[in-house]
């Protein structure tokens, strides 16, 4: 029997999928535009386990750090800037090697911005954003369905490596709204030996990010490291459209992707011949996607060319590597990719 499908937000999918995950923690802050979400939680997350609408978001990802020491699959949600204020908690967790998952629903920036929906927060998400060698793993989903998909394989993966992931919307995906279908696929519980949960019966385990003696902290994120390098190895997701006879190929993530995505239909309509690549996990990037030098690429975001360096990295020698962007807010319409594409080709 197929399951029901429901009219939801981008918010509310992010949210139940964390619920169908085994979310059993989650705090937060209200901040625009991903209220749904926390409002969400608000409603549900005390059937299954504990809501907290912190008094700051420093106090909402501590309280997840706490959490997540504790085995909880924890969560927190924000926007923007309010993420800019976790992230030395994020760089706790990462260096404590705890899995937890944050919702980033970018605004425009740089500081207070405006609640228009960006991709300015790319470098923040996909370099660490706080102190020292650390990585999150970073998917971006593009529709309803997906964020709410992504929600529950980030618990997952969080859990299995021991690294905090994020799931990197805008406002636009945060706020629209689309049938989902919420699937019934049991819980995957992951044994945490390492979890502070009482030791009457076994020697007690120690979560901790701070190491004094020489050496130690370099051991610690060696182990970081080969975490990292395993991850890339097993977790690169994209998407691609067209690839097979492209002479141009868009590069876009998120909402992005939907509306250039849009632009090269049109484009192939036209005898264009245009592809798309659709970077899902923004870290680790999907680098094999980029293996055609010959080809050109369009990197299209709404920032001032974040990914762009990541394309870059990818595919060193390529063809030619044209950028089209908005910053502050602004989206590129499918009008401008298209008018930029006829000029490239």
């Amino acid at each position: 029997m197929k399951n029901k499908k429901i009219l939801m937000s981008g918010n509310e999918a992010i949210a139940a999928g964390a619920l169908r995950a085994g979310c059993t923690f989650y705090a937060g802050y209200p901040i625009t535009p991903q209220n749904e979400l926390i409002a969400y939680m608000a409603k549900y997350m005390p059937q299954q386990g504990v809501f907290i609408q912190a008094e700051s978001e420093p106090a909402a990802i501590n309280m997840v750090y706490g959490a997540s020491a504790a085995g909880a699959r924890s969560m927190t949600s924000s926007s923007s800037p309010g993420i800019s204020l976790m992230q030395e908690g994020i760089s706790y967790i990462a260096g404590a090697r705890l899995p937890c998952v944050i919702v980033n629903i970018m605004r425009g920036g740089p500081g207070l911005g405006n609640i228009a929906p960006s991709q300015a927060d790319y470098f923040q998400s996909t370099r660490g954003g706080g102190h020292g060698d650390y990585r999150l793993i970073v998917f971006a989903p593009a529709s309803v369905q997906e964020a709410y998909e992504l929600t529950r394989r980030a618990f997952d993966l969080a859990d299995n490596f021991r690294v905090p992931a994020m799931i990197l919307g805008d406002g636009i995906l945060g706020q629209m709204m689309e049938p989902l279908e919420l699937n019934n696929k049991p819980v995957r519980k992951i044994q945490k030996n390492w979890a502070l949960t009482g030791a009457k019966n076994r020697k007690p385990n120690i979560v901790k990010s701070f190491f004094l003696r020489e050496g130690d902290l370099e051991k610690a994120n060696l182990i970081l490291q080969k975490t990292y390098q395993e991850i890339k190895k097993k977790i690169p997701l994209f998407e691609g459209l067209f690839l097979e006879d492209a002479k141009l190929v868009l590069v876009a993530y998120g909402t992005m992707a939907r509306i250039a995505k849009s632009a090269v239909l049109q484009l192939r309509k036209e005898g264009k011949k245009v592809g798309l690549i659709r970077p899902i996990s923004l870290w680790p990037f999907p680098q094999g996607a980029f293996k055609n030098k010959k080809l050109k690429y369009l990197v299209i975001e709404m920032s001032s060319g974040q990914m762009l360096e990541d394309v870059q990295l990818s595919i060193p020698g390529a063809r030619e590597i044209g950028f089209l962007g908005r910053l502050g807010g602004g989206i590129p319409s499918e009008k401008e990719i298209m008018t930029k594409v006829k000029g490239m080709l």
